[in-house]
């Protein structure tokens, strides 16, 4: 389902030059487990919410996620040449397309939080706090500080600290902003959004913690990509700071928070949010 809305994210009317269209869906359509997209679902679902209305902002952060991955695999980022097992975006297109598919996808993620309002009823001020919040959460303050941090960590990161930041708002922030976005299209109370967000940052700190362990361990052939760039690249990771064993046992305590935050009366079907937890934690890409 989350597929075939993607491939119509850009409405047919438009007219819009057939390189950018191509480029924004080859990243788009690449695959990856669409968990930011299940989680806004999942979390609206949790509440009782209208899946139907949760999509269009389940598309919208999938624009965000899959803009910063074409701007992370950049040579003056990363410089990765392949993504979910496929040639990064600028290995097809060039680095100006790349760096222009992206900014498509990111500005075309507000887009569809409006339509959220517009098709699906979600009243003005919860799609407004969407809104809000997405730019929060994505932006200088978000994810995009947190690949900053990550940049300057890499001349020389000295603390579990400065890791923990990044690996919060790198990834842990827009994780935070997919199941706060499903409570409010489902009318949150802020207690419920409150253990919406006690849930989404244990997860997404145990995700990035899962996948430091298996940038060591891994199955190149399931990750789609390079394993122990980290430790070519100099980056100190989790299992770098702590070891390989008690990082594993981090993600299981993290877990087991994560799962305690939704189950409350807060919550009326924390069933898959729960199950969504377990998944991660045993993942092996």
């Amino acid at each position: 389902m989350m597929n075939s809305h993607l491939q119509q994210a850009v409405p047919a009317e438009w007219n819009v030059p057939s390189q950018l269209k191509q480029a924004m869906q080859y990243s788009l359509m690449a695959g990856g487990k669409r968990l930011r997209p299940l989680l806004v679902i999942a979390a609206a679902e949790a509440l009782g919410g209208s899946r139907e209305a949760a999509l269009p902002v389940a598309c919208a952060v999938e624009m965000v996620h899959t803009y910063s991955l074409i701007h992370d695999d950049l040579p003056a980022m990363d410089d990765d040449d392949f993504r979910r097992g496929k040639p990064t975006n600028h290995k097809v297109f060039g680095e100006a397309m790349a760096i222009l598919a992206g900014d498509a996808l990111l500005t075309h993620a507000f887009y569809h939080i409006v339509q959220a309002s517009k098709v699906h009823g979600v009243p003005a001020e919860a799609a407004l706090a969407i809104v809000e919040e997405l730019s929060r959460f994505a932006g200088p303050a978000g994810m995009v500080g947190g690949q900053v941090a990550d940049m300057e960590g890499e001349q020389g990161l000295t603390s579990l600290e400065q890791l923990q930041y990044i690996h919060e708002h790198k990834t842990g922030d827009l994780i935070v902003f997919c199941l706060k976005a499903g409570g409010r299209i489902a009318a949150a109370s802020p207690e419920q959004l409150s253990a919406l967000e006690t849930f989404g940052r244990a997860i997404g700190l145990a995700f990035q913690i899962q996948d430091d362990i298996l940038d060591l361990v891994g199955d190149e052939s399931k990750l789609g990509k390079k394993t122990q760039s980290d430790l070519k690249q100099q980056k100190v990771t989790y299992p770098y700071f702590i070891g390989l064993d008690p990082s594993r046992a981090e993600v299981d305590r993290l877990t087991k928070l994560a799962k305690e935050a939704v189950s409350n009366d807060f919550i009326p079907y924390p069933e898959r949010l729960m199950g969504i937890a377990s998944y991660l934690m045993n993942r092996d890409h």
